[in-house]
């Protein structure tokens, strides 16, 4: 397994917690990953897998670049950036920048998004847009597999943590749109397993229904809107290659066309106000000053 393939690797007994990155820099979560499991990462290369379950534990503005990996790590700068340019073709990263608006002013700041779940490129492009909302996606490689909803997958995976609470594929189906509204009123995760999984009665003779009437009993308040929420930053991805900003659709796995060998089509027509739009705030952020960039 990519887990006991990462535990194996060794820290010194006193190194100190991993550094962090200038404020505002470093790692960011994507939204709406999976529960965390021991198989996160074995569709991975043992160097890929170990690294990627690595960075997933380490907390949002870690530092994650190149140089400060190599010294956490047992691998070189040249194995490590290989590595995390595969894991963006594989989809649990994507570099970019994000453009953040503050009261005094606003500025382009960079970003390292990092999932545990793989994403496709249809799922970036919608996240550079603001939050994906509640779509679960496969890892790559298992494409072909039905797509399941967040809510079917956190039911599914509840026994690996609850065995008590171990739960049929019928059970998750009828169950899952309970969950749903869950999420659509604004629950996480974690408060979902701890409103299924506390104070549990010794033995649990029907995992289903004792769930079914947590889920019923325990669920949360619409949140109230007294205004209306923020609109999402916008934010650009970056070939993990060379840097360069650009349109999701212009880095399928987070490469683009140059960097792959593609020559670029010749434009056949006028751009589209959206286009026109894209194009600017790329040029836009890649003038933005570079200075403060931590290279990954």
């Amino acid at each position: 397994m990519a887990e006991a393939n990462f535990s194996a690797v060794p820290r010194p007994a006193h190194a100190l917690p991993h550094p962090m990155a200038n404020p505002g820099y470093g790692k960011r979560s994507a939204p709406d990953q999976h529960p965390r499991t021991n198989h996160d990462f074995a569709h991975l290369p043992p160097r890929e897998a170990a690294i990627a379950a690595y960075v997933d534990r380490l907390p949002d503005g870690a530092d994650i670049s190149v140089k400060t990996l190599a010294k956490e790590l047992p691998y070189g700068q040249c194995a490590l950036r290989t590595a995390l340019n595969n894991l963006t073709r594989a989809g649990h990263l994507r570099r970019g920048r994000e453009h953040l608006t503050e009261s005094g002013g606003s500025r382009w700041v960079t970003r390292s998004w990092f999932t545990r779940t793989a994403r496709d490129d249809g799922w970036w492009a919608t996240f550079t847009r603001g939050a994906p909302g509640d779509v679960a996606q496969e890892p790559p490689d298992r494409s072909s597999a039905p797509t399941r909803s967040r809510a079917h997958i956190l039911l599914a995976a509840l026994g690996r943590t609850t065995p008590a609470l171990s739960l049929s594929a019928r059970d998750c189906a009828d169950l899952a749109p309970l969950l749903t509204e869950w999420f659509a009123r604004g629950a996480t995760e974690e408060q979902v397993l701890r409103a299924l999984s506390a104070g549990l009665p010794v033995p649990v003779h029907s995992p289903a229904a004792l769930v079914r009437t947590r889920l019923t009993a325990k669920l949360p308040p619409e949140p109230v809107r007294e205004t209306p929420p923020p609109r999402p930053p916008l934010r650009i991805l970056e070939c993990a290659k060379c840097g360069v900003p650009g349109r999701p659709e212009a880095l399928p796995g987070g490469v683009c066309g140059p960097c792959r060998g593609d020559t670029a089509p010749r434009p056949t027509g006028p751009l589209t106000s959206t286009a026109v739009h894209a194009h600017a705030a790329a040029a836009r952020a890649a003038m933005a000053d570079r200075r403060e960039r931590p290279r990954v």
